[in-house]
């Protein structure tokens, strides 16, 4: 039933509330089927249960049924299945933070919406919070992994680059060295976890490391084994470190509510100037040692 006589342009608007209410309900309801783990089931319902009541809401002041987007209800769920329940649901708030001026505009003319909308975000928030997913627990772990092989091996790579001048002895000392490497940060990984006694699985928290290392080795070396041109290798490399680095951030940032800017230049002009740094010392150790491959 329609409590207020709204025009054409705050139709439009409240109908385009209840398309984004009744689209994260099914978001949310479908993801708290398919869910393993329980407590995170019965969130996922709790929260869909509250875009519900949001498009019931709405639907009184606009007397009619909207359908969802389904694309986006495709797009989520995908999301949330591939890089996790947290990263998906969070993104996706994230993008509807821009609509709170249109929120306010409807509370000018809706005035009972404020409460009832500020009240179920705040429900939405705490309930978001209370998530739990294994791979975020172990976040600290995959950090220390990428940011150790960014940046030992950009330094590395570029060392050699001018130091060996060949793209496959190149490949193949940045290969052992970042595959050592990467046992020894696991290994060490495994210990201090386990010295700390926080709850962390030790086992686990190594795992994570390494498999990050490892990740992060064969994405950088990759050009090495496919072109011949050192300094073109060289530049794709750097360009997929600074992918890894912008990716892995801007993920981090929304699933644990982190700044993404600060976090992104502070890795990105660490491994780019150790990058720079062992460059200049592979080009030292060719001239004065007077090596010639």
């Amino acid at each position: 039933m329609q409590n207020t006589k709204l025009d054409a342009d705050q139709l439009k608007l409240v109908k385009l509330f209840q398309k984004n209410e009744i689209t994260e309900y099914y978001i949310y309801s479908r993801l708290s089927r398919i869910i393993k783990h329980k407590k995170n089931a019965e969130t996922l319902q709790k929260i869909g249960d509250d875009e519900m009541r949001h498009y019931v809401f709405w639907k009184e002041h606009s007397g009619v049924d909207v359908k969802p987007n389904k694309w986006k209800i495709f797009k989520f769920y995908w999301i949330a299945r591939i890089f996790g329940i947290t990263f998906g649901i969070k993104l996706m708030e994230k993008g509807e933070e821009g609509a709170q001026d249109s929120y306010n505009e409807a509370c000018e003319f809706i005035p009972e919406a404020k409460q009832i909308v500020d009240d179920e975000d705040a429900h939405e928030k705490e309930l978001i919070g209370m998530l739990e997913e294994k791979k975020l627990e172990y976040v600290g772990s995959i950090v220390l992994g990428l940011n150790d092989a960014l940046v030992e091996l950009t330094g590395t790579l570029a060392g050699l680059t001018f130091a060996l001048q060949n793209t496959k002895l190149i490949a193949v000392a940045g290969l052992i060295t970042g595959i050592a490497a990467s046992f020894s940060m696991a290994a060490s990984e495994y210990l201090s976890t386990k010295s700390e006694g926080d709850g962390a699985n030790p086992l686990s928290s190594s795992i994570y490391t390494g498999l990050a290392y490892v990740f992060t080795v064969i994405i950088l070396i990759l050009p090495y084994l496919l072109f011949t041109n050192y300094f073109v290798c060289l530049g794709m490399t750097m360009s997929f470190a600074v992918l890894v680095i912008l990716f892995f951030n801007y993920y981090i940032s929304v699933a644990k509510d982190l700044n993404f800017r600060k976090r992104f230049w502070e890795m990105f002009a660490i491994s780019m100037g150790v990058a720079a740094f062992t460059f200049g010392i592979g080009y030292l150790i060719r001239m004065f040692v007077g090596v010639d491959i």
